[in-house]
């Protein structure tokens, strides 16, 4: 489906496909007027070149190769200074909230070639909720893709992920803020003033952008009007602006980049280049004239694994001779890739009260994390690979601790035997994982929530995501553990508790 981005051809149909499963399942239509189908208000958002202009001590920067990636909210500043603050993932030395206070951070690349990529709600949570701006330097390998437009709600996002705007920055676009290079800078280091007003001119998604929302009525009549909810994301990235050799690429990213998209920006040792040519030569060798050109980002991990496993996690239920007692709320969002845009609209215009949410079950990549696949890193950054039965659970114990233990013993009772793993849940830790997929929009509310997943691999958000590499039998595994959770939640004799203060929905996240 030509990568299913929100907004294109392709989702519309893979929403399409989903609504016509779960109607010849018998699920009820939950989403607007009746129908199975919730549309966002998409928009594309560019910026207006000849109304924006931005000026670091009385130098004029050019939008598209100084500065890139336009915010998600008005930009409009006047005479603001400029600070260093480090590279991305420094934990040891952050920033104080004074330094920050009322001017613009900018920030360097990751702390180490191997960090894993720092989302922007995470930068965001570094600049402590004082700084007046975020400016996240990009390396020259990502220029092209921010020089497209973005993806937005139609409205300014008041979502906490956007509480204070952001920006990014190109190597040359930093050095004229901070008026040297970022090598020469310490940490803290004051730069010049900065005047940016950007303006946005927003255009209509070519095609909607659709929620999908499917109801299973529960059982019984005191408690079918509370909900235990189940999500993915049916969207990916759409198509590349440029083809690749598939296999050289998987190759070289298996030795190289075992993180995928997470370590775009690492190059290749002499010795992993000798590794490399090896192996692609072996390939070439035993593969003679097949070359396999590739622009088309199929996401078969992220997230139709999620996506499918919802739908057999959804005909399972609908089959059952008794029904679970409470309701359940399937939601295929769409726009998770544009930074959770389809949950947050969910969340904010609910189509069941809100508060009638008992608990929230996200599956976004669950169909990998074998033994070949760097599923996951340590905080010190060191590389974990998976297993036959490997799982991760996030932000189950954030704010019930029942929900937590009950994940626990329906894995032991039913014999699942997946070792579930709490290494990325850890608070700070480099991912960010808690703050990174559609759970969170939901979690802001003070729903209790719980993440599956089975790790990234050197597949993530590359064209190479295909379906033939997804592990099925550890797939099915993940799938049922879920089913079972929700079925769990579901027969409760009482609404899961809540034990953990509820956050501020304005809030920023924090892992």
């Amino acid at each position: 489906m030509q990568g299913r981005e929100a907004g294109a051809l392709g989702n519309v149909k893979a929403t399409d496909y989903i609504v016509a499963q779960v109607r010849a399942m018998g699920l009820r239509p939950a989403g607007e007027r009746g129908t199975y189908l919730q549309t966002i208000p998409l928009v594309r958002r560019s910026v207006d070149p000849a109304r924006t202009s931005v000026v670091a001590g009385g130098t004029q920067l050019t939008y598209g190769t100084d500065v890139l990636g336009i915010a998600r909210a008005p930009f409009d500043f006047d005479n603001v200074p400029t600070v260093y603050g480090g590279p991305v993932g420094d934990t040891l030395r952050p920033l104080t909230a004074a330094q920050v206070s009322g001017k613009f951070v900018v920030y360097g690349p990751p702390i180490s070639p191997d960090a894993m990529k720092t989302p922007p709600s995470s930068i965001l949570a570094s600049a402590k909720g004082s700084a007046t701006a975020v400016l996240q330097l990009i390396p020259p390998l990502t220029i092209a893709r921010y020089q497209k437009p973005i993806a937005a709600l139609e409205s300014p996002q008041p979502a906490a992920s956007w509480t204070i705007t952001t920006m990014k920055v190109t190597p040359a676009g930093a050095e004229k803020m901070l008026g040297s290079p970022l090598a020469n800078l310490a940490l803290g280091a004051s730069g010049r003033t900065l005047s940016a007003h950007l303006v946005f001119r927003d255009s209509a998604s070519a095609f909607p952008a659709r929620n999908v929302v499917a109801v299973i009525l529960g059982s019984d009549p005191k408690l079918r009007n509370e909900f235990v909810a189940i999500g993915a994301h049916s969207d990916h990235l759409g198509i590349d602006v440029r083809s690749v050799d598939h296999d050289s690429l998987r190759i070289y990213n298996r030795i190289v980049r075992p993180g995928g998209a997470e370590q775009q920006d690492k190059e290749a040792t002499p010795a992993e280049l000798i590794q490399v040519n090896e192996r692609l030569d072996a390939w070439r060798l035993a593969h003679p004239g097949i070359a396999r050109q590739d622009s088309i980002y199929n996401g078969a991990d992220d997230d139709g694994s999620g996506s499918v496993a919802m739908l057999g996690i959804a005909r399972y239920l609908s089959s059952l001779r008794t029904k679970p007692r409470r309701s359940i709320l399937f939601v295929w969002h769409t726009a998770e890739e544009k930074g959770h845009l389809g949950s947050h609209w969910f969340i904010e215009h609910s189509t069941v009260p809100r508060d009638s949410i008992v608990a929230q079950l996200n599956m976004d990549m669950i169909g990998r994390g074998g033994v070949n696949d760097a599923a996951l890193v340590t905080a010190a950054g060191v590389p974990m690979h998976g297993g036959a039965h490997f799982v991760e659970v996030i932000g189950a114990r954030r704010r019930s601790t029942e929900l937590g233990e009950l994940i626990e013993q329906v894995n032991a009772a039913r014999a699942h035997g997946l070792r579930i793993d709490y290494t990325a849940d850890a608070h700070g830790h480099a991912t960010n994982d808690y703050c990174r997929s559609d759970h969170f929009e939901y979690a802001r509310y003070g729903i209790p929530v719980a993440y599956f997943k089975t790790g990234r691999h050197s597949d993530y958000h590359q064209v190479t995501d295909e379906a033939q590499y997804i592990d099925y039998d550890h797939f099915a595994r993940v799938t049922r553990l879920v089913a079972d959770v929700a079925l769990r939640l579901a027969n409760l004799d009482h609404r899961v508790t809540t034990d953990k203060p509820a956050p501020d929905p304005a809030a920023a996240c924090q892992q």
